[in-house]
């Protein structure tokens, strides 16, 4: 589509809304409240933001090298990362539990807030899925549009959770969940072939 040395709209638009859809901030909304209010009502949301990125960041351009050490190509990473997001994409719309948070994290912002609700395995996995298809440059640009989606969010819980209520959340939840079946299906079958040859 606009292709500006490397950088391209189309790309950029559906990683950030991939990686939108993974990350549910807006899912998350009720989580973060309730953490919130652990946390004596306050949310260090640039400390969380921050770290977040970071995570995602590093991954997008170190997590080639780790598969690497592992034995492992991005191609193959890809079809695994696929289907967990499709799974997520699942536990979305069917409202079903097949990840379990980690209950027992109680360091502040950065556990469990940065990671692993927002940076969590799942995030990771797909900023790597998404490397087999799309240039790295628009996953980095896709990747800061979040962050600020992100950062904005975690500014702004409580005005959200009241302007949504919990019917919009459902119906915000499962739109993405229905997204993110149908990018883990076309990431599926572009790599998959890989395998036949």
């Amino acid at each position: 589509m606009f292709d500006f040395g490397g950088i391209a709209l189309k790309e950029i638009v559906t990683v950030s809304f991939t990686l939108f859809a993974v990350i549910d901030m807006l899912g998350s909304i009720p989580i973060l409240v309730s953490l919130k209010e652990k946390f004596g009502g306050n949310i260090r949301s640039m400390q969380a933001t921050l770290v977040s990125a970071a995570l995602m960041i590093l991954f997008l351009f170190l997590g080639k090298e780790f598969l690497k050490l592992l034995g492992l190509d991005v191609k193959s990473f890809a079809v695994a990362g696929s289907i967990v997001i499709f799974i997520l994409g699942l536990e979305m719309v069917l409202g079903a539990e097949f990840f379990k948070p980690d209950k027992n994290a109680k360091s502040g912002s950065v556990v469990p807030i940065a990671f692993p609700i927002i940076a969590g395995s799942g995030t990771l996995t797909t900023i790597m899925s998404l490397k087999a298809n799309y240039g790295d440059v628009n996953i980095l640009i896709g990747i800061l549009i979040n962050c600020i989606v992100i950062y904005l969010v975690l500014k702004s819980l409580k005005w959200i959770e009241k302007a949504l209520g919990p019917n919009g959340l459902a119906v915000v939840r499962k739109f993405f969940g229905v997204i993110l079946i149908a990018i883990a299906v076309k990431i599926f079958g572009s790599n998959i072939v890989k395998f036949a040859h």
